[in-house]
Protein backbone atom coordinates (compact mmCIF):
# COMPACT_ATOMS: atom_id res chain seq x y z
CA UNK A 1 0.00 0.00 0.00
CA UNK A 2 2.55 2.15 0.23
CA UNK A 3 3.87 5.12 2.82
CA UNK A 4 -0.07 6.12 3.84
CA UNK A 5 -3.48 4.51 2.99
CA UNK A 6 -4.56 3.62 -0.48
CA UNK A 7 -6.70 6.32 -2.48
CA UNK A 8 -9.63 5.13 -2.15
CA UNK A 9 -9.45 4.59 2.01
CA UNK A 10 -8.21 8.08 2.08
CA UNK A 11 -11.17 9.30 -0.04
CA UNK A 12 -13.66 7.44 2.57
CA UNK A 13 -11.63 8.81 5.53
CA UNK A 14 -11.23 12.57 4.07
CA UNK A 15 -14.92 12.30 3.59
CA UNK A 16 -15.62 11.65 7.19
CA UNK A 17 -13.22 14.11 8.67
CA UNK A 18 -15.56 16.49 7.10
CA UNK A 19 -18.40 15.27 9.04
CA UNK A 20 -17.94 17.27 12.15
CA UNK A 21 -19.75 16.44 15.30
CA UNK A 22 -22.94 18.00 14.95
CA UNK A 23 -22.54 19.62 18.65
CA UNK A 24 -19.07 20.50 18.39
CA UNK A 25 -19.79 22.40 14.52
CA UNK A 26 -22.16 24.93 17.09
CA UNK A 27 -19.40 25.53 19.12
CA UNK A 28 -18.19 29.10 19.25
CA UNK A 29 -15.44 29.66 16.20
CA UNK A 30 -12.17 30.66 17.33
CA UNK A 31 -11.82 34.60 16.94
CA UNK A 32 -9.81 35.70 14.02
CA UNK A 33 -6.85 37.18 15.79
CA UNK A 34 -5.76 34.97 18.89
CA UNK A 35 -2.67 36.17 20.82
CA UNK A 36 0.02 33.68 22.25
CA UNK A 37 0.83 35.49 24.84
CA UNK A 38 -2.47 36.44 26.58
CA UNK A 39 -3.41 32.44 26.89
CA UNK A 40 -0.26 30.54 26.91
CA UNK A 41 3.38 30.56 28.82
CA UNK A 42 6.13 29.09 27.68
CA UNK A 43 7.72 26.05 29.51
CA UNK A 44 10.88 25.79 29.35
CA UNK A 45 13.99 27.05 26.43
CA UNK A 46 12.07 30.12 25.16
CA UNK A 47 14.44 30.55 22.75
CA UNK A 48 13.66 27.29 21.07
CA UNK A 49 9.92 29.04 20.13
CA UNK A 50 9.02 31.19 17.18
CA UNK A 51 6.23 32.80 15.79
CA UNK A 52 5.17 33.65 12.10
CA UNK A 53 4.97 37.47 11.69
CA UNK A 54 1.30 37.89 12.16
CA UNK A 55 1.48 35.91 15.33
CA UNK A 56 -0.76 33.22 14.29
CA UNK A 57 1.45 30.38 13.89
CA UNK A 58 3.93 28.69 16.64
CA UNK A 59 6.83 26.62 15.88
CA UNK A 60 8.94 24.92 18.75
CA UNK A 61 12.15 23.24 18.29
CA UNK A 62 14.06 20.19 19.16
CA UNK A 63 18.01 19.97 18.70
CA UNK A 64 20.70 18.35 20.68
CA UNK A 65 20.67 20.95 23.55
CA UNK A 66 16.58 20.80 24.27
CA UNK A 67 13.05 21.01 22.92
CA UNK A 68 10.59 22.98 24.24
CA UNK A 69 7.08 23.62 25.04
CA UNK A 70 4.08 25.94 26.39
CA UNK A 71 0.93 25.59 28.48
CA UNK A 72 -2.45 27.52 28.80
CA UNK A 73 -2.71 29.87 31.59
CA UNK A 74 -6.11 28.71 32.34
CA UNK A 75 -7.44 25.23 33.41
CA UNK A 76 -10.35 23.42 32.30
CA UNK A 77 -12.82 20.71 33.26
CA UNK A 78 -14.65 19.57 30.40
CA UNK A 79 -15.08 20.67 27.40
CA UNK A 80 -14.12 20.60 23.44
CA UNK A 81 -10.32 21.23 23.15
CA UNK A 82 -8.87 21.35 19.78
CA UNK A 83 -5.03 22.54 18.27
CA UNK A 84 -4.06 21.90 14.50
CA UNK A 85 -0.71 20.74 14.20
CA UNK A 86 1.99 19.68 11.66
CA UNK A 87 4.99 17.44 12.40
CA UNK A 88 8.41 17.52 12.35
CA UNK A 89 9.07 15.83 8.49
CA UNK A 90 11.80 13.49 6.94
CA UNK A 91 13.93 11.33 9.49
CA UNK A 92 11.41 12.06 13.09
CA UNK A 93 13.02 9.08 14.40
CA UNK A 94 13.20 9.32 18.36
CA UNK A 95 11.51 12.69 18.28
CA UNK A 96 7.99 13.11 20.10
CA UNK A 97 5.62 15.80 19.41
CA UNK A 98 3.01 15.84 22.42
CA UNK A 99 -0.14 17.71 22.89
CA UNK A 100 -2.07 16.48 26.08
CA UNK A 101 -4.21 18.19 29.00
CA UNK A 102 -2.85 17.36 32.63
CA UNK A 103 -3.79 18.85 36.29
CA UNK A 104 -0.54 19.24 37.15
CA UNK A 105 2.43 21.78 35.73
CA UNK A 106 5.15 19.76 37.04
CA UNK A 107 3.87 16.56 36.13
CA UNK A 108 2.85 15.28 39.96
CA UNK A 109 2.87 11.72 41.02
CA UNK A 110 -1.23 12.46 41.61
CA UNK A 111 -1.92 13.95 38.38
CA UNK A 112 -4.71 13.15 35.85
CA UNK A 113 -3.76 13.60 32.17
CA UNK A 114 -4.96 13.08 28.77
CA UNK A 115 -2.50 12.65 25.48
CA UNK A 116 -1.32 12.76 22.32
CA UNK A 117 1.62 11.84 21.82
CA UNK A 118 3.42 11.87 18.24
CA UNK A 119 5.94 9.37 17.44
CA UNK A 120 8.46 10.34 14.41
CA UNK A 121 9.83 7.72 12.50
CA UNK A 122 12.64 6.81 9.92
CA UNK A 123 12.17 8.63 6.51
CA UNK A 124 9.62 7.24 4.51
CA UNK A 125 7.95 5.09 7.68
CA UNK A 126 4.61 6.31 8.58
CA UNK A 127 4.11 8.46 12.34
CA UNK A 128 2.39 6.64 15.08
CA UNK A 129 -0.33 8.37 17.19
CA UNK A 130 -0.03 7.23 20.55
CA UNK A 131 -3.05 7.88 22.97
CA UNK A 132 -2.74 7.33 27.12
CA UNK A 133 -4.79 8.26 30.09
CA UNK A 134 -3.76 8.68 33.74
CA UNK A 135 -5.78 9.02 36.59
CA UNK A 136 -4.07 9.98 40.11
CA UNK A 137 -0.83 9.41 38.30
CA UNK A 138 -1.69 6.27 36.80
CA UNK A 139 -1.45 5.58 33.54
CA UNK A 140 -0.69 2.56 31.04
CA UNK A 141 -3.84 2.90 29.49
CA UNK A 142 -2.02 3.09 25.84
CA UNK A 143 -3.25 3.20 22.53
CA UNK A 144 -1.37 3.60 19.03
CA UNK A 145 -3.08 4.10 15.84
CA UNK A 146 -1.66 4.44 12.41
CA UNK A 147 -2.85 8.20 10.31
CA UNK A 148 -4.99 7.94 6.65
CA UNK A 149 -2.43 10.99 5.77
CA UNK A 150 1.25 12.38 6.14
CA UNK A 151 0.73 14.60 9.16
CA UNK A 152 3.98 16.06 7.88
CA UNK A 153 2.94 17.96 4.90
CA UNK A 154 -0.09 20.17 5.95
CA UNK A 155 -1.59 20.92 9.34
CA UNK A 156 -4.32 18.70 10.82
CA UNK A 157 -7.04 19.49 13.87
CA UNK A 158 -6.62 16.81 17.14
CA UNK A 159 -9.40 17.44 19.36
CA UNK A 160 -10.52 16.04 23.18
CA UNK A 161 -13.68 15.71 24.16
CA UNK A 162 -14.43 15.60 27.45
CA UNK A 163 -17.58 15.39 29.69
CA UNK A 164 -18.65 13.49 32.69
CA UNK A 165 -19.44 9.97 30.65
CA UNK A 166 -16.76 9.86 28.28
CA UNK A 167 -13.74 11.24 26.76
CA UNK A 168 -12.89 11.05 22.88
CA UNK A 169 -9.96 11.47 21.18
CA UNK A 170 -10.43 13.18 17.25
CA UNK A 171 -8.06 13.33 14.54
CA UNK A 172 -10.01 15.79 11.59
CA UNK A 173 -13.38 14.83 13.98
CA UNK A 174 -13.14 10.91 13.12
CA UNK A 175 -13.35 9.56 16.85
CA UNK A 176 -10.23 7.07 16.83
CA UNK A 177 -10.93 6.67 20.79
CA UNK A 178 -13.70 6.47 23.19
CA UNK A 179 -12.93 6.17 26.63
CA UNK A 180 -16.06 5.43 28.81
CA UNK A 181 -16.81 6.37 32.23
CA UNK A 182 -17.86 3.27 34.39
CA UNK A 183 -19.70 5.22 36.98
CA UNK A 184 -18.02 2.95 39.98
CA UNK A 185 -16.07 4.24 43.13
CA UNK A 186 -13.03 2.90 41.93
CA UNK A 187 -13.23 4.43 38.45
CA UNK A 188 -10.42 5.15 36.04
CA UNK A 189 -12.04 8.37 34.85
CA UNK A 190 -10.44 11.71 34.97
CA UNK A 191 -13.66 13.94 35.89
CA UNK A 192 -12.37 15.61 38.87
CA UNK A 193 -9.42 17.70 38.40
CA UNK A 194 -9.36 21.08 36.04
CA UNK A 195 -6.30 20.32 33.65
CA UNK A 196 -4.17 22.62 31.97
CA UNK A 197 -3.42 22.18 28.29
CA UNK A 198 -0.17 21.86 26.92
CA UNK A 199 2.27 21.36 23.64
CA UNK A 200 5.86 20.36 23.38
CA UNK A 201 8.47 18.68 21.40
CA UNK A 202 10.91 16.34 23.13
CA UNK A 203 13.95 13.67 22.34
CA UNK A 204 12.56 10.24 23.01
CA UNK A 205 15.12 8.13 21.94
CA UNK A 206 15.20 5.60 24.11
CA UNK A 207 11.39 4.12 23.58
CA UNK A 208 9.47 6.47 21.06
CA UNK A 209 10.79 4.56 17.85
CA UNK A 210 11.11 1.21 17.77
CA UNK A 211 11.03 0.49 21.12
CA UNK A 212 14.08 2.67 21.37
CA UNK A 213 16.10 0.58 18.00
CA UNK A 214 15.86 3.75 16.11
CA UNK A 215 17.81 6.62 17.67
CA UNK A 216 17.71 10.50 17.00
CA UNK A 217 19.82 11.84 14.24
CA UNK A 218 21.17 14.99 15.43
CA UNK A 219 22.67 16.21 12.16
CA UNK A 220 19.18 16.64 10.40
CA UNK A 221 18.62 18.89 13.78
CA UNK A 222 16.87 21.38 14.61
CA UNK A 223 13.46 19.85 14.60
CA UNK A 224 10.78 21.78 13.95
CA UNK A 225 6.88 20.92 14.80
CA UNK A 226 4.03 23.72 14.46
CA UNK A 227 0.89 24.64 15.71
CA UNK A 228 -2.08 27.10 15.62
CA UNK A 229 -5.77 27.44 15.87
CA UNK A 230 -6.18 26.52 19.33
CA UNK A 231 -9.81 26.30 20.23
CA UNK A 232 -10.64 25.42 24.20
CA UNK A 233 -14.79 25.73 24.86
CA UNK A 234 -15.00 24.50 28.00
CA UNK A 235 -15.52 25.16 31.37
CA UNK A 236 -12.52 27.14 32.57
CA UNK A 237 -12.22 26.63 36.14
CA UNK A 238 -11.95 29.33 38.89
CA UNK A 239 -11.58 28.15 42.65
CA UNK A 240 -13.03 27.39 44.41
CA UNK A 241 -15.62 26.16 41.86
CA UNK A 242 -16.80 27.32 38.94
CA UNK A 243 -20.26 27.80 38.24
CA UNK A 244 -20.29 25.92 34.70
CA UNK A 245 -19.98 23.05 36.33
CA UNK A 246 -22.43 22.80 38.18
CA UNK A 247 -24.66 23.52 35.07
CA UNK A 248 -22.97 21.54 32.67
CA UNK A 249 -26.50 20.28 30.98
CA UNK A 250 -26.03 24.19 29.95
CA UNK A 251 -23.21 23.64 27.77
CA UNK A 252 -23.33 22.00 24.01
CA UNK A 253 -19.89 19.70 25.40
CA UNK A 254 -22.22 18.02 27.66
CA UNK A 255 -25.79 17.69 26.51
CA UNK A 256 -27.60 14.37 26.08
CA UNK A 257 -26.12 14.45 22.20
CA UNK A 258 -22.82 14.73 23.26
CA UNK A 259 -23.08 11.42 25.50
CA UNK A 260 -22.32 9.38 22.99
CA UNK A 261 -21.34 8.94 19.44
CA UNK A 262 -23.63 9.88 16.23
CA UNK A 263 -24.15 7.34 13.74
CA UNK A 264 -21.89 8.43 11.47
CA UNK A 265 -18.92 8.71 14.14
CA UNK A 266 -20.23 4.79 15.16
CA UNK A 267 -19.11 3.91 11.62
CA UNK A 268 -16.09 6.05 11.28
CA UNK A 269 -15.01 4.70 14.84
CA UNK A 270 -15.74 1.21 13.81
CA UNK A 271 -13.78 1.63 10.61
CA UNK A 272 -10.51 2.75 12.46
CA UNK A 273 -10.62 0.40 14.94
CA UNK A 274 -11.08 -2.67 12.24
CA UNK A 275 -7.97 -0.97 10.36
CA UNK A 276 -5.80 1.69 11.99
CA UNK A 277 -4.86 0.44 15.57
CA UNK A 278 -1.99 -1.44 16.19
CA UNK A 279 -1.86 -1.78 19.87
CA UNK A 280 -4.59 -1.54 22.04
CA UNK A 281 -3.71 -2.19 25.94
CA UNK A 282 -7.11 -3.74 26.38
CA UNK A 283 -5.56 -6.59 24.37
CA UNK A 284 -2.16 -6.96 26.04
CA UNK A 285 -3.14 -10.26 27.87
CA UNK A 286 0.83 -10.71 28.49
CA UNK A 287 0.57 -7.07 30.51
CA UNK A 288 -2.81 -7.40 31.96
CA UNK A 289 -3.76 -10.97 32.68
CA UNK A 290 -7.04 -9.49 34.16
CA UNK A 291 -8.43 -7.08 31.67
CA UNK A 292 -8.96 -3.84 33.35
CA UNK A 293 -12.60 -2.54 34.26
CA UNK A 294 -12.70 -0.10 31.78
CA UNK A 295 -12.11 -2.59 28.78
CA UNK A 296 -15.06 -4.74 29.61
CA UNK A 297 -17.09 -1.49 28.14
Amino acid sequence: MGLWLCPWILLLLLAASSMAPSLAAAAASKPSSFSFKDNFDIMWAEDHFRTSPDGQVWYLYLDKKTGCGFQTRQRYRFGWFSMKLKLVGGDSAGVVTAYYMCSDLGAGKERDELDFEFLGNRTGQPYTIQTNVYKSGVGGREMRHMLWFDPTEDFHTYSILWNNHHIVFFVDRVPIRVYKNNGKPNNFFPNEKPMYMFSSIWNADDWATRGGLEKTNWKNAPFMSSYKDFNADGCQWKDPFPDCVKTTTQNWWDQYEAWGLDDNQHEDFSWVGRNLVIYDYCKDYERYPKMPEECRL
